[in-house]
């Protein structure tokens, strides 16, 4: 099949398609007469192997890895497991830091009345990198 026929089967651009070729991540397609590339299911195999390690956020570095262990057949389990646990522990990682910078810009935006008054907790954070002090309460206004 040609690159667009190619890009149809796998879900991946023809532009991907042609960049991973020329990174050599992929093999090579066959070339026609009239020097097209031809993909044969190998091909669209291991780019719809590319494009669902993308979707779950590895590396290059790591999809070259893994698409390594997965041509090798002999290979163990346990290496293709161990790539998979450090990306894991990396998300993990990254979720904890955005589930702490949410809490902090919560924090923030609690802080800042958000009135008239040009005094806001978010940009004296932003520019002096601290957390502001907690506002003081404000008291309700009784009416008689």
């Amino acid at each position: 099949m040609n690159i667009g026929q190619a890009s149809k089967a796998s879900g991946v651009t023809t532009k991907m398609i042609r960049y991973y070729d020329e990174i050599g991540l992929v093999q090579p397609a066959s070339r026609t007469d009239s020097n097209y590339r031809e993909y044969e299911e190998r091909q669209i195999n291991e780019l719809r192997f590319i494009k669902r390690a993308r979707s779950l956020g590895f590396s290059m570095e790591e999809i070259t890895q893994l698409l390594s262990l997965w041509r090798d057949r002999g290979r163990p389990s346990r290496e293709v497991k161990a790539i998979a646990d450090r990306h894991l522990g990396d998300l993990d990682a990254r979720i904890a830091e955005m589930q702490a910078m949410a809490e902090t810009l919560r924090h923030l935006s609690h802080c800042c009345a958000g009135d008239d008054r040009p005094d806001c907790p978010i940009l004296t954070d932003l520019t002096e990198g601290k957390d502001p002090a907690p506002a003081p309460a404000r008291r309700p206004v009784r009416r008689h």
